[in-house]
């Protein structure tokens, strides 16, 4: 251990409550930071595990510091899903500076060249470990974003059971090579499930066809017909359908339809179903008390 990582570690084992009460201290000054007791302990107590097993001060990616970063990467994870920002995350960790710089201060101040040296060590410490939590914070929030993303998709994404052997998608927003996988892999799976024969695609909340927009609907097309089932698609308004003309992209053999009531009667029809219109229901007067 150098004389270095020896006064640290000196400073964390002797006059350990004194600098969490200084860190806790300078937390409440900068910005109102939390003063997660627990957290600051557990930091600390990593931070003085890494120091014991020889980690030099001025190697973050030592293999000492592993605990280290293990209680950073968690510490970043728990706040960016609480809303935190990455910057009040590498706050928390840079207020320990001061109450180490003040111990170090106490301990080694009658050698300034010494002093000078731990002092440039422990920043270097410190600093690391903060720009570790800003890439574990960043890391964790595009986890989150992802996940929050495939979460919308399959919210946007419904796969509706119209009647028996009739299943509807409604398309809403722009339709990618992603959104097209996720919707053909539902509705294959739904046309396993029930048996069904038929699948409305309905596009009326796409707001453009171009020619990989229909490029999608073709592919998802064939996935169904290949599965056994007809499909029908829905939402072909007046610009749309010029669109497809100019285009020239070849919508022959599959059925279309303006709106989706026309493609569910379509439907129905298809598979046997009779809907007729019967008399209205007699309304129902109340009792009286």
């Amino acid at each position: 251990m150098t004389k270095n990582s020896a006064a640290v570690e000196s400073l964390l084992s002797q006059d350990r409550e004194q600098v969490l009460t200084e860190w806790r201290a300078e937390l409440s000054a900068v910005g109102g930071l939390s003063t997660d007791a627990q957290g600051t302990e557990q930091l600390l107590e990593s931070v003085l595990t890494g120091v014991r097993a020889d980690g030099a001060l001025d190697s973050f990616d030592d293999k000492a510091w592993e605990k280290v970063r293990e209680f950073l990467s968690g510490l970043s994870r728990s706040r960016a899903a609480q809303g935190s920002t990455a910057a009040d995350t590498s706050r928390f960790v840079l207020a320990l500076k001061k109450p180490l710089f003040a111990g170090l201060q106490r301990k080694m101040g009658q050698e300034p060249a010494a002093l000078v040296g731990a002092l440039w060590e422990v920043s270097t410490l410190v600093d690391s470990m903060a720009q570790y939590t800003v890439t574990a914070y960043q890391r964790s929030r595009e986890e989150i974003i992802a996940r929050q993303q495939q979460e919308l998709l399959e919210l946007s994404t419904p796969v509706i059971k119209m009647w028996d052997g009739v299943l509807a998608v409604p398309m809403i927003g722009t339709l990618d090579s992603g959104r097209t996988q996720l919707v053909m892999e539902a509705l294959l799976q739904r046309i396993v499930d029930t048996g069904s024969t038929i699948a409305i695609i309905d596009i009326t909340g796409v707001p453009t066809v171009d020619t990989l927009v229909a490029q999608h609907l073709l592919k998802t097309v064939t996935a169904i017909r290949l599965m056994g089932a007809e499909c029908i698609i829905s939402g072909i308004r007046p610009q749309i359908a010029q669109t497809i003309v100019h285009l020239g992209i070849d919508l022959q053999g599959i059925i279309t339809k303006a709106t989706l009531a026309d493609a569910l009667a379509v439907a129905l029809k298809r598979a046997g179903f009779v809907v007729t219109r019967g008399k209205p229901a007699a309304a129902v007067t109340p009792a009286a008390d």
